[in-house]
């Protein structure tokens, strides 16, 4: 059995994937890994631009052929008419897992009012979790994190602290978090010891 978390990052943006502009939604997620994960992970990252089919089939690789645990998905998730991240999502999924999406925008407007225009949503598909996060650098940080008072205390939950028990209970590697970064929540039955 193979504990190393397979995470598969997918930035969509048409000017990002068309070399207009840099990307900055992948090396943002890569930077929050660094300091949020305390378990051994490691990361496939696709630059894909705002068509459906090549969302669903990018979702479709990285979860069945490639075998990621997680996948995120940075961008497309508004109401203009080439944002269809979250329709292609749904396209693919198993089980729907409506608590994230309520939860990222519930964070999101803790910042701004326009966090109800975000269609974000989550899914399952076979052994694999899928979530929409905002495309931002900073919104995603607090997508996952939650947001904080100035001493650091918790405002508003942030999503990734359910996310290692949603992938144990579908099948994946137990993973841990960095408490001072996130602090993962398990039910007490489902904490294993810490090894040593």
């Amino acid at each position: 059995m193979n504990d190393e978390l397979l995470i598969g990052l997918v930035s969509i943006s048409d000017r990002a994937s068309s070399g207009v502009y840099e990307d900055k939604g992948i090396p943002a997620l890569q930077e929050w890994f660094g300091a949020a994960m305390a378990s051994p992970w490691r990361m496939e990252t696709r630059l894909i631009p705002d068509e459906q089919p090549v969302i669903e089939q990018t979702l479709i690789e990285l979860c069945d052929t490639v075998g990621c645990h997680l996948v995120l998905t940075t961008g497309g998730t508004g109401p203009a008419p080439r944002d269809v991240t979250p329709e292609a999502t749904l396209a693919v999924a198993h089980k729907v897992m409506p608590g994230f999406g309520e939860q990222m925008r519930q964070i999101s407007l803790a910042f701004v009012p326009t966090a109800i225009l975000s269609r974000q949503v989550a899914v399952i598909r076979g052994k694999s979790l899928i979530l929409n996060l905002p495309g931002q650098p900073k919104a995603i940080k607090e997508t996952l994190e939650g947001a904080k008072d100035a001493e650091g205390n918790s405002l508003v939950p942030g999503i990734f602290a359910a996310v290692p028990y949603c992938i144990d209970l579908i099948g994946g590697p137990y993973i841990e978090t960095r408490d001072e970064v996130i602090k993962a929540f398990r039910p007490k039955s489902a904490i294993r010891p810490k090894p040593g």
